[in-house]
């Protein structure tokens, strides 16, 4: 087990970082590959219409699953922090707080969904030859919620104490079973993209099997007992806290997705299945960015935990600049080869599919220095317990999302949609500069 750990809290600060972060970043490919290999599959052998009722929902998903994901990366900080401090016992029992914690979640999440999924889609102008299917697809999802949520409670879990190759195996294993149910359920079975859903659950479902089964078996220090089921106030309060500052954080940038959903959805089926297109290779360009983010989190935390805030500071500064130089190499990536990526992913050679999901790649590639730079800050914060400024800034972004809805794009069309998120990304990048910089432990970890 020692082998597969890094310990973040001594030697190089960019080699531990690194090493710690690349299998996270072949993680978050294949996790991406689920949605991918959905897309792609689902344009090539359903056609336009079946993807743009799978991109209808994007913003839904992002919101649900958005949330259950940031609850137990909540929980997996909380437990980096107890590992950097050496606190075993105190380990063992946020690990059980937080099996009863996700549990009662999902409960709640999976009754909210069952209730007002179908509402929301229509709320969002889902064109109607759509509406059946995108319903159909984002319903059996949602219903698998809790399996989503224990998977990357393990796994947060796991990579809190430095292992992140672990979750990286697992997820290998489940995404070429789940490129296989795709073809499977679509082609063979004929169910088109309720398909694609019961595959990403199935496999899904054999990440949450294979990542328990090694816990138990490899990793005694996340293995709570009985006497570790204690409610212990504070410790909830923490977890709840940490939980529900990252849960919420994701659900309200989610929510700005949906308010901008709603207004490419008025745009036509032709725009939904060109921005679903964009959309999904922007999520593929931009993880080595969240990648970096997400290291950053479990760096902070456990660094946190060892009283180290001086090479929390250094890292900071070491992952922007991996960022930035990562953001160059992308953009002039994305200036050559735009439209054979749209092609590519989406399986059409529809010119005005190509002509617009390029055009959305065009503008918002460039601005992956901002979006990587407070993706970085933001986790940082996190990492540090510090839970209200993250929480704020994406409230910066949901405003910033529903201006533009309202007042921006109903003028410019899809040249509004655009440009929303690059302007939302520079404000909250500088707003979380000055928070970072301003805490009273980097302040005192620049002169330490």
């Amino acid at each position: 087990m020692k082998n597969r750990t890094v310990d973040l809290t001594r030697g190089s600060i960019l080699r531990a970082m690194l090493v710690f972060a690349i299998p996270l970043f072949i993680s978050n490919l294949f996790q991406q590959l689920y949605n991918t290999a959905d897309t792609m599959i689902v344009g090539n052998v359903l056609g336009d219409q079946s993807l743009a009722a799978i991109g209808s929902t994007s913003a839904v998903f992002e919101l649900i699953i958005g949330f259950a994901n940031g609850v137990g990366s909540g929980f997996g900080i909380v437990a980096a922090c107890f590992w950097g401090s050496g606190d075993r016992q105190k380990l063992k029992r946020t690990v059980a707080a937080s099996l009863l914690l996700s549990l009662g979640l999902s409960a709640i999440l999976m009754l909210l969904s069952s209730l007002a999924l179908r509402p929301l889609l229509v709320l969002l102008k889902t064109p109607a030859e759509i509406l059946d299917e995108a319903y159909g697809y984002i319903s059996i999802i949602c219903m698998a919620v809790a399996i989503t949520m224990l998977y990357n409670l393990g796994a947060a879990l796991l990579r809190a104490i430095g292992d992140s190759v672990t979750p990286l195996v697992i997820l290998l294993i489940a995404s070429v079973l789940n490129i296989a149910l795709d073809f499977l359920f679509m082609t063979r079975f004929s169910m088109g993209i309720a398909g694609a859903a019961v595959a990403t659950v199935i496999a899904q479902g054999v990440c949450c099997i294979f990542c328990l089964i090694f816990i138990l078996r490899k990793v005694p220090a996340l293995v709570p007992s009985g006497k570790d089921f204690v409610f212990e106030p504070s410790l909830y309060q923490e977890l709840l806290g940490q939980g529900f500052s990252m849960g919420f954080m994701l659900s309200i940038v989610s929510m700005g997705t949906v308010v901008l959903q709603g207004a490419i959805n008025v745009l036509g089926t032709s725009v939904i299945a060109a921005h679903t297109t964009a959309r999904k290779l922007f999520n593929l360009l931009s993880m080595p960015t969240s990648t970096i983010s997400a290291a950053v989190a479990t760096f902070t935390s456990q660094n946190k935990g060892a009283n180290q805030y001086r090479r929390i500071r250094q890292g900071m500064f070491q992952a922007n600049l991996i960022t930035i130089a990562y953001s160059l190499a992308v953009t002039v990536l994305i200036v050559f080869a735009a439209p054979a990526l749209v092609g590519l992913m989406s399986g059409s050679s529809d010119q005005f599919l190509l002509d617009t999901g390029s055009l959305y790649l065009y503008i918002n590639v460039p601005f992956f220095i901002p979006l990587g730079i407070l993706l970085n800050l933001r986790s940082g914060l996190q990492g540090m317990g510090r839970k209200i400024v993250p929480l704020f800034s994406s409230i910066i972004e949901l405003l910033g999302k529903l201006l533009f809805a309202l007042l921006l794009i109903p003028m410019v069309g899809y040249l509004g949609v655009c440009f929303c998120e690059p302007f939302v990304w520079s404000c909250m990048a500088l707003q979380l500069w000055f928070a970072f910089y301003r805490t009273d432990e980097i302040i005192a970890a620049k002169w330490a």
